[in-house]
């Protein structure tokens, strides 16, 4: 589609849905996509409007995915995959692991708190990143 003979400043915005869906989906608070030089970011701020298409429910609503094998952050902090930098993460997308096996480490003034498997059974999705920061009740993992 051309506005007045020029491309619309604003990109596919199905996929801007999507990804605003998908931030209310995790309970995450930003989220970026990018395939060669196009970049797209979504965010929101933990008390703003819910996203484009999103329910009449706050958008700061953490932990919105209800799924039985949802690791939730039980604190606000900075995620860790990994016990120490350039070390190999506790556990990968699809590792089968064990009842309080350690999936992360969420750093809170300066305490490295471990986050445990609350559940066995497969990693399905990894929702943070490598020293993310992540809010009190946001979806991190979720195990089947």
């Amino acid at each position: 589609m051309k506005i007045g003979g020029r491309s619309p400043p604003f990109p596919d915005a199905e996929l801007v849905r999507a990804l605003a869906a998908l931030l209310t989906e995790t309970g995450l608070t930003e989220i970026e996509y990018a395939v060669g030089d196009r970049r797209i970011r979504v965010a929101r701020s933990a008390g703003g409007p819910a996203p484009l298409g999103g329910s009449s429910a706050p958008a700061a609503a953490a932990g919105s995915i209800e799924h039985p094998g949802a690791v939730k952050a039980p604190i606000v902090g900075t995620a860790y995959l990994a016990p120490q930098p350039g070390a190999p993460p506790f556990v990968r997308l699809g590792d089968i692991i064990v009842e309080g096996q350690p999936l992360l480490i969420i750093e809170a003034m300066k305490v490295m708190n471990q986050i445990r498997a609350h559940r066995p059974g497969r990693v399905a999705q990894i929702l943070v990143a490598d020293a993310q920061p992540v809010e009190f009740g946001a979806v991190l993992m979720l195990i089947e």
